[in-house]
């Protein structure tokens, strides 16, 4: 029987070809065309229920029920226009995927009369099954009460699902007793929180500024393969990783894939899930090949963090969905082939005022100069303060392989500024004896276009290997998971940086109160920020051994698993950030912490499984199958009298291969131990750091030995699809 490897490459021949007769819409046609966006609401909605409407969106207001029935009658008028004929509330629990329970809008009366009905209560409310997400202890399974409630901030919209559609609401989602269960009620509030802060800040140059928004543009790193070849691989299907593998001849060694042209099949699928993109109001602007063979990226417009981070968690929705349609498969994994790039998820921040000013974008002015380098360095201030939990936010067994592995970036957070801006904060720190006064005239009229060029998106060479990188007018964090919700490290970003301009407004506030002049004492504050925080400023190759050794020397943390890094969000700063912030409550914090490291417990054992499974049903019986043909043609050639010589080669790989198979054997047996015993650990962070130090290293010893077979065992017997295969054929 031909193996499920040989058919799956059979079936490529086979597989979707791209359609011809595709004609394009433009995409200003298409795009927002699924979205209850403001023009619609315009169309379906009284003047009274679009200002409240709109009033909630911008100020965060209640909505009055009477506002919610008319807005649910509304919606459902314009959304059964378009054939919808269910509803459902969508939202993020922390399962690191989203969630919907879909209900018609079908209904019989007593009398027997059928209605379609969508009310107030409908939208603003619904309750699914708090007990049966992850809620790191606040709900147990006999208390399975929990609420989603109506995001106004995020508009409704319809996906299509096959052949019907529904009508989605984002919501967040909270226990019986309101603890937070996702991870859009704590994004909310560090986003309001941040407001709050940044709105006092500005009001020191500005008195109309009534409020920030943190803005993100995601950049979305995927690998695309071939469906029929990945569901060959149980590890694939299982992880979104292989766990066995050798290299392929060719990989990225040649540099030939970025920015390659695309791949036809490929191209295809990017252009049906671009399209039901845009009808979502994703304002995608950007598709290429990526530096790995069969890994490519797409990247948005700019948007309201909430939004955007919605939008990024749409979209992988999306690409997973629309891949099947071609008989490809998109893996977001961190890490999914060995010995060539992984992915990440680019998380490009920055804030601006309902002004219209980007405060990251330095200005023409000495005022607006003094206000972009207000909140650049606070900025820089908190990833200094905070960087452990900036690692933290962005921890998972997935991105282990990245930050820990030193690949795009290392574990260690440090920020790239570019020379221009460095030399600006070296001025800062060494003026004039270390203090400010009202007749160092230079400083207040500080002109920053003196040190850096009018073309501010190319202020500076960009730093690939930094993992948070100013780039002319925002910040990069660049260790955020391809396969994470945006929304855990921008909750932690603009609370970090909330809490500092908190603290920079009292420091300038008590100069202020001792007679400094104002500009005097904010530059009196940044000159101390900047002297504090210098030590994480670094403009170098963030992969070298040099700056692990430097990094270390200025004590900057260097954690490389998840388990460890978790540690601090159960620490005495966590909570001065998190619940003093009003972010999270002790015990939601506490919880959050608990369902990470359960995540990380659950993963490394699914991969532990898998990998025992693989070896024992496929990658043993695949060598123990050759080596008998190996035996078989020995003992024929003894049998007709050749000398040992004449069947030395078959006799050395006959070795090799038995050696192989036996240290495998061997480490799987050990490795099922370790996991046994770490299955009795009772505390949750020793049972995680049992997986991580006592079980996860036979992961690399065994695939070292399975990798070795896979280039010794003839290719007709192996029957797992190999590298150049997964890679290379489409």
């Amino acid at each position: 029987m031909q193996s499920i490897r040989f058919s799956a490459l059979d079936g490529l021949a086979l597989a979707a070809k791209p359609k011809s007769d595709k004609v394009d819409k433009k995409i200003t046609e298409l795009f927002s065309s699924h979205v209850f966006s403001g023009r619609v609401m315009r169309e379906h909605l009284s003047d009274e229920a679009f200002k409240s409407l709109q009033t909630s969106i911008k100020a965060g207001t209640k909505i009055e029920r009477k506002m919610a029935d008319q807005i649910a009658t509304g919606m459902k008028e314009w959304a059964m226009k378009k054939g919808v004929t269910h509803f459902t509330h969508w939202f993020q629990p922390l399962t690191g995927a989203t969630a919907e329970k879909h209900d018609t809008f079908f209904t019989v009366k007593s009398d027997g009369t059928p209605l379609e009905i969508f009310d107030g209560d409908a939208l603003v409310q619904q309750e699914p099954d708090a007990s049966s997400f992850p809620s790191g202890g606040l709900r147990a399974t006999f208390e399975a009460r929990g609420y989603t409630a109506w995001d106004p901030s995020s508009p409704a919209f319809i996906m299509d699902m096959g052949v019907g559609r529904t009508l989605c609401i984002p919501t967040i989602f909270v226990s019986y007793n309101g603890e937070s269960l996702d991870y859009k009620a704590p994004l909310l509030k560090a986003i309001s929180a941040l407001d709050k802060a940044a709105v006092e800040v500005c009001n020191y140059f500005d008195k109309n500024v009534t409020k920030v928004i943190s803005t993100l543009g995601w950049e979305q790193e995927y690998f695309v393969i071939d469906e029929s070849l990945s569901n060959a691989r149980p590890d694939l299907i299982m992880c979104g990783r292989t766990v066995v593998g050798h290299a392929p001849a060719k990989g990225q060694q040649l540099e030939d894939h970025y920015f390659g042209s695309i791949p036809e099949r490929v191209y295809a699928f990017m252009r049906d899930y671009e399209d039901e993109a845009y009808k979502l109001g994703i304002p995608l602007r950007t598709r290429h090949n990526e530096v790995a063979p069969a890994q490519f990226e797409c990247a948005p417009v700019f948007e309201e963090v909430n939004l955007a981070v919605d939008h990024n968690l749409l979209l992988m929705d999306l690409m997973t969905k629309i891949a099947k349609r071609h008989r490809l498969r998109v893996l977001f994994h961190e890490k999914p082939f060995a010995g060539i790039n992984g992915s990440g998820k680019h998380n490009n921040w920055s804030m601006a005022t309902d002004t219209g000013v980007n405060l990251l974008a330095p200005g023409k002015t000495p005022k607006t100069n003094l206000m972009f380098l207000t909140f650049f360095i606070n900025t820089i201030k908190a990833v200094h303060d905070y960087s452990d939990l900036l690692r933290a936010s962005i921890a998972s067994p997935g991105n282990d392989f990245r930050l820990g592995a030193n690949e795009a970036p290392p574990a260690i957070i440090s920020i790239f500024t570019g020379k221009y801006l460095a030399n600006v904060l070296s001025e800062i720190e060494n003026r004039v004896d270390h203090k400010f006064d009202e007749q160092d005239e230079a400083i207040l009229k500080l002109d920053l276009h003196r040190h850096i060029p009018e073309l501010l998106l190319d202020n500076t060479d960009r730093n690939r290997t930094s993992p948070f990188a100013f780039t002319g007018n925002k910040f990069e964090f660049r260790a955020v998971g391809s396969s994470a919700n945006c929304a855990s490290a921008m909750t932690t970003l603009d609370s970090i940086v909330a809490k500092t301009l908190v603290q920079f407004k009292n420091d300038v506030d008590a100069l202020i109160e001792k007679g400094e002049k104002k500009e005097i004492a904010i530059l009196q504050v940044l000159r101390k920020y900047t002297v504090e925080s210098k030590n994480i400023l670094f403009e170098g190759n963030n992969y070298s051994e040099e700056w692990t050794k430097e990094a270390a020397k200025r004590q900057l943390p260097n954690v490389k698993t998840t388990p460890l890094a978790l540690d601090v969000l159960a620490s005495k700063k966590a909570k001065a950030v998190f619940v003093e912030g009003g972010i999270f409550t002790d015990k939601e914090l506490e919880a959050r912490h608990e369902i990470l490291l359960e995540d990380y417990i659950k993963k490394v054992q699914i991969e532990a499984r898998v990998i025992g499974d693989l070896c024992t049903n496929t990658v043993l019986p695949a060598a123990i199958h050759y080596l008998n043909n190996l035996t078989q043609n020995i003992a024929g050639l003894k049998s007709i009298g050749l000398s040992e010589e004449s069947y030395a080669t078959q006799k050395n790989i006959a070795v090799k291969i038995s050696e192989h198979i036996n240290t495998i054997g061997k480490n799987v047996e050990a490795m099922i131990g370790e996991r046994k015993v770490a299955n009795k650990i009772e505390h949750t962070r020793d049972r995680a750091l049992a997986y991580c130090d006592k079980v996860r290293p036979y992961f690399e010893t065994i695939r070292y030995h399975a990798d070795k077979l896979e280039f010794l065992v003839e290719d007709r017997s192996w029957t797992l699809p190999k590298y150049r295969e997964l890679l290379f054929l489409r």
